[in-house]
């Protein structure tokens, strides 16, 4: 007779009980590994984190970017921990030392293939139910970035030849075209 297959239930504890240089995500008690970036994800990480970053700056504006690793405890509950490819925040009453409590402002993932899966529908479901304003999905090997505005419940499709404007900012756009994805 078959035993029952034990369902592992994992908590925020497990997340900090992982060897030194081990990251993961969890959702729902479920964890995820994460895998070493590749090069042109962490370039696009760099332009667009630098990008958003100078914008801010320009206009003495009061949110923060962080690029990953940055800690974000989307819920107040001890089941959800995502590391955001880069993360906007603009309630300074949400960050600690540990990291983000709450949904950050705007969120963008760069997709790898292992990624893809958790960016596309398990991560857009969780920043959109928990209050992210902005989602970007950005796909280099599909060419494309889907620009979800939470608040007006709007997707726009762009390709890598667009300039692609941030829904929570008045005038920022960032230049696509003019990234060298190496």
């Amino acid at each position: 007779m078959d035993a029952a297959r034990q369902i592992e239930y994992y908590t925020i504890e497990d997340i900090y009980n992982l060897p030194d240089g081990q990251r993961a995500e969890l959702i729902d008690g479920e964890l995820y590994m994460m895998a070493t970036p590749g090069m042109v994800h962490q370039r696009l990480v760099m332009v667009l984190s630098s990008s958003i970053f100078n914008y801010i700056q320009s206009k003495k504006g009061g949110c923060e970017v962080f690029p990953s690793p940055f800690s974000v405890f989307l819920n107040a509950n001890n089941e959800l921990y995502l590391e955001p490819d880069i993360s906007v925040i603009c309630d300074k009453g949400k960050l600690t030392e540990k990291g983000c409590n709450g949904a950050p402002d705007w969120v963008i993932e760069i997709v790898s293939r292992s990624s893809r899966s958790m960016d596309y529908n398990k991560k857009l479901f969780k920043y959109h139910t928990a209050g992210v304003r902005e989602y970007w999905i950005v796909d280099y090997e599909k060419n494309c970035i889907m620009a979800y505005d939470f608040e007006k419940e709007e997707m726009v499709d762009y390709a890598f030849s667009d300039k692609v404007k941030a829904g929570i900012f008045e005038d920022l756009e960032i230049d696509f075209s003019g990234i060298d994805l190496g």
